[in-house]
Order: structure tokens, then C-alpha cells, then sequence
């Protein structure tokens, strides 16, 4: 079993998760705009209480984003870092997937609507359902007004929200069974994601981790059209 390292720092929670001869270890803490300090020495306390050094690690998973831009350049940074001085690959995971994960692990819900807000009176969204304990995207993810965000058309019932996108819950043109828009992504959750990509072989160098902020996903087509 590999001795995986996952770290995020998308949204207000800075989190980190380390898996290592099949147990996992974590921190947690809610530190908006602390992110920069808090986030190497937790790393270090991490691995200090595993009782391992960083050579141990195989592979750096990532929360890729979507989410508040300074804080995802703050992960990639700081995964840049360790992995090449540690010459290990990485894995980026999304964070509406990784809050989709969370959702599945505390609560046991199999069809996720995660949402984070995205301000400018948007969301960053994306569908998940529960494939052999993995939450799969259905569709696409997207960054999108309240009023404009769906359930895949297939498979309309059944689903739970989850993320600070809930805050425009009476806005969002779904209605679901619940939902928390309290949830924050957590690392925890990134390393599960990150180990089924692992297990796949999609790791991939350290020179290749990348942002998604999806406001550029959406800007591109839209340019394209008007040429």
C-alpha cells in the first residue's frame, strides 16, 4: 500500500492527510488567510506524529481547486515544492469532488450536488455519484449563477447538496432532499481521491500540477464563439 501525503488549502479550511500503512492520519482547522503560515508546519506535525519523514511519501495529492484563487496557488506552491525536492509525482483532485467525498464519508450520501461559492454572485458546481466508494463526476463541473445550475437530466431524484454554495440554497434552481452549506473540503477527503487516481496510474510529475479555477474554463468557449 503506498504511503500517501494530501494537502488543501482552497477555501477557508487548511487541511492535511497523510495514509500510511493503511491508516490515516489528519489536521484540521478553519484559518482564513493563514493559510501560507499554518499550512508547511502541519505538514511537519503530521508526519512527526506517523513517525516517518517526507522520503517516506510516494506521491503529493492536492486540492486543485475550484475555490478562492490565492488559496489554491498556496497548495500548488507548497506540493511544487515538496515534490521536487522529493523527486515524487502528484495527484490533483478537485474540490468540489473532495467536498462530494466528505459528504459520502459523514453522511453515507451516494448522489452529491456540490456547491462552493464562487462570489460574484456565482457557485462553482459539479454532480457526483458513489462508484465502489469513489464519488464520480457526472457531467462537467462549472461556474455558474445560482439560478442556472442542474441535476444531470438522467437521474434527477435522490440527491443531497453540499458546500458554501448552499448559501444561495433559495436561489439554486434544484431542490434536494438536504443539504449542508456549512461543509468546507477536507485533505482527508482529497487523499481518498487522490489514492484511487493513484491506483489508476495518473500520477504525474510535479512540473505538471495545475490550478482549475473553471472561471477560465468558461471564458474560453464563450471568446471562441464571438471570433
Amino acid at each position: 500500500m503506498p504511503t500517501l501525503l494530501a494537502l488543501d488549502t482552497a477555501t477557508e479550511a487548511c487541511s492535511v492527510a497523510l495514509l500510511h500503512e493503511g491508516r490515516t492520519h489528519s489536521h484540521y482547522e478553519v484559518i482564513p488567510r493563514l493559510h501560507a503560515q499554518k499550512l508547511l508546519p502541519m505538514v511537519q506535525r503530521l508526519m512527526a506524529e506517523a513517525g516517518i519523514g517526507l522520503s517516506a511519501v510516494d506521491a503529493i495529492g492536492y486540492g486543485r481547486g475550484p475555490g478562492a484563487f490565492t488559496g489554491v496557488r498556496i497548495a500548488i506552491g507548497v506540493v511544487q515544492g515538496l515534490a521536487f525536492a522529493l523527486d515524487r509525482p502528484v495527484l490533483g483532485v478537485s474540490n468540489l469532488a473532495a467536498l462530494a467525498q466528505g459528504a459520502w464519508r459523514q453522511h453515507g450520501w451516494a448522489q452529491v450536488a456540490a456547491a462552493i461559492d464562487a462570489r460574484m454572485d456565482e457557485v462553482y458546481w459539479g454532480c457526483y455519484v458513489e462508484q465502489g466508494g469513489e464519488m464520480r463526476l457526472c457531467g462537467r463541473e462549472a461556474v455558474l449563477p445560482p439560478q442556472a445550475v442542474s441535476l444531470p437530466a438522467d437521474n434527477p431524484n435522490n440527491w443531497n447538496g453540499v458546500g458554501t454554495g448552499w448559501g444561495y440554497a433559495d436561489r439554486l434552481a434544484v431542490r434536494l432532499n438536504r443539504f449542508d452549506a456549512q461543509a468546507l473540503p477536507h485533505a482527508q477527503d482529497v487523499l481518498t481521491l487522490a489514492g484511487f487516481a493513484w491506483a489508476r496510474g495518473e500520477a504525474v510529475s510535479a512540473d505538471q500540477a495545475q490550478p482549475v479555477y473553471l472561471r477560465d474554463q468558461v471564458a474560453t468557449p464563450k471568446g471562441g464563439a464571438g471570433a
